[in-house]
């Protein structure tokens, strides 16, 4: 493990996760456990051997763990408890980056299931009436539905439950409204998010 040779928290948690892809496999992680064909699917950029250079190097740090699953004979991957703390910086870092999605993906690679992560971090941090009844997420590709737990926002595949409203937007709008950095009527307002449903859920979610 390369060391920066400096006595100071910040210098060792770079030494785990500091080289490039290493928190971007925490965050596959963070969202549910994942094979290592999930993973590839999941890092578009990444190559196989690097990503299992990267495994190997998380796992023999303890952030991370290799477990059986099914009859036993397929290999999960799954964060250890002290691996799922990097929850709370990963999404300090996610509400940071609110000015970097402004300029919307440019052509960077999306996949749908990363808003699961990124859009209860925003809310999470500015939004404290949480309404009782889940809100779907249409982005144009599998339908998600937000909901408020006990103990914050999760964003989640549908489920079936009943759904009070469902927002039609890009995901760089979505982002945008959970940020607070674009206003819930200004994206009405230029035609870029559709409401159906009950919009005052949406807006106790997205205009707080």
């Amino acid at each position: 493990m390369r060391s920066y040779g400096q006595y100071c928290g910040l210098a060792r948690s770079l030494e785990v996760v500091g080289d490039r892809w290493n928190l971007l496999i925490v965050r596959q992680l963070l969202m549910a456990p994942a094979r290592y064909r999930d993973l590839i699917d999941g890092l578009p950029g990444i190559a196989t051997n690097l990503l299992a250079d990267r495994l190997r190097d998380l796992e023999s740090a303890g952030v991370l763990e290799r477990r059986l699953t099914g009859a036993g004979s397929v290999v999960e991957y799954a964060l250890t408890p002290w691996g799922a703390e990097l929850r709370e910086p990963i999404e300090g870092l996610i509400r940071w980056s609110t000015p970097l999605m402004v300029r919307g993906p440019e052509g960077d690679a999306f996949r749908p299931e990363w808003l699961a992560l990124a859009v209860p971090a925003l809310l999470d941090a500015r939004v404290d009436v949480r309404p009782s009844t889940a809100i779907g997420l249409d982005i144009g590709g599998s339908p998600l539905q937000l909901r408020a737990t006990p103990t914050g926002f999760e964003v989640t595949a549908q489920d079936g439950r009943e759904l009070a409203a469902t927002v039609r937007a890009e995901p760089a709008c979505i982002l945008g409204l959970a940020a607070g950095a674009l206003p819930l009527g200004d994206a009405r307002a230029l035609g870029l998010i559709e409401i159906e449903g009950d919009e005052s859920v949406v807006r106790t979610v997205f205009a707080a």
